[in-house]
Parts: C-alpha cells; sequence; structure tokens
C-alpha cells in the first residue's frame, strides 16, 4: 500500500503509469461516451 503500489492511484501517480486505478482522460470519455449511446 502507498507510493511503491502499482494497484493504487498514488502508486501509479509515482510512477508517473496510467491503468484501471487511474485511468487517462482520453478513456474515461470514450467509455462514458458508449455508456451514453447504449443508455439510449
Amino acid at each position: 500500500m502507498g507510493r511503491g503500489d502499482a494497484r493504487t492511484k498514488k502508486g501509479k501517480i509515482s510512477r508517473g503509469s496510467h491503468g484501471k486505478s487511474r485511468p487517462k482522460l482520453e478513456k474515461i470519455k470514450t467509455v462514458l461516451k458508449k455508456q451514453a449511446a447504449a443508455a439510449n
């Protein structure tokens, strides 16, 4: 747990990587668009 853990937000920030715990903004937007399209 903490900075060394790649599965937490803090760990992702310290390593400078992205993933499930800290997705990039572009990925969030595409997922939200898909959900909105599925809802309509």
